[in-house]
């Protein structure tokens, strides 16, 4: 009765994707997941996803993605999302009329995973519904159902809402992992009622640069507040950020949450 998840945060362009593909195999054979999961608003040279970055994607072993404000950078999304049998969601709180789905039921054997995105609001540049009361509506959509455990994925700038909402959800959701900033946080841990919890799960991308992006084009930004386009390194170290979790579905509650980082030259 325990479900053992691997969950990526952010994946950068296309040096994320083959060092996801350089690890990933390790990973598995050690830990061997039931499911494994990323974050894929970057997955497409940074910004974005198409249908062939999601399939190399799933070529390499993931099995569903969630995302974030900039899954719509690429015209491919709305009909990537719209698919009935779609491996990838959007935040939840978004307006009704938004393609896609913001959260989605997963088997896998007899086991039932609740998998919900969410957008936080601070510092945040869309007017969104409230991440707060969109996951109250969500879990009194499915309390009649036989879900056996809740993942959350919350797509946030701002550490202390992540935070907040990971201690709103404690109970009720089995694990809440916070993604965006592509910093993995060091506070992973699991609550007394069985929440397991990180800040940031970090990314897979350049690890000299800054968030993934060409370290020089980010400082010419600062310096000139100017707006340029992001350039997304393409070799060189990449640094892969993950969480390894396990769930016990029986008693609805996290036994471990355990950090996943490596170094890989590309």
């Amino acid at each position: 009765m325990i479900l053992k998840i691997i969950f990526f945060g952010d994946i950068i362009g296309k040096i994320g994707r083959l060092a996801i593909k350089k690890v990933l195999p390790e990973i598995k054979q050690k830990y061997q997941p039931d499911l494994i999961i990323a974050n894929a608003e970057n997955l497409a040279h940074g910004v974005g996803i198409t249908q062939k970055t999601i399939d190399e994607m799933i070529g390499a072993g993931i099995d569903f993605f969630t995302s974030g404000n900039h899954i719509w950078r690429k015209d491919e999304a709305k009909e990537i999302l719209n698919q009935k049998k779609t491996v990838v969601i959007r935040p939840a709180n978004y307006p009704p009329v938004t393609p896609g789905w913001g959260e989605k039921v997963l088997e896998i054997g007899l086991k039932k995973l609740l998998v919900v995105n969410l957008l936080g609001r601070v510092f945040m540049g869309e007017q969104l519904d409230c991440p707060f009361r969109k996951f109250d509506e969500i879990y009194k959509k499915y309390e009649k159902e036989n879900i056996g455990a809740i993942l959350v994925d919350v797509h946030a700038e701002a550490t202390s809402e992540k935070v907040a909402l990971g201690h709103y959800l404690d109970g009720r959701a089995q694990a809440v992992i916070g993604t965006h900033t592509h910093v993995p946080t060091a506070d992973a841990f699991i609550t007394e009622k069985g929440t397991a919890y990180v800040t940031d799960a970090g990314m897979a991308g350049a690890k000299d640069s800054v968030i993934g992006i060409d370290k020089a084009k980010a400082i010419e930004m600062f310096l000139t507040q100017m707006p340029l386009k992001h350039d997304i390194p393409e070799q060189g170290l990449a640094v892969v950020n993950s969480v390894y979790l396990e769930i016990d579905l029986k008693n609805k509650k996290a036994k471990k949450i355990e950090r996943i980082d490596s170094l890989i030259e590309i």
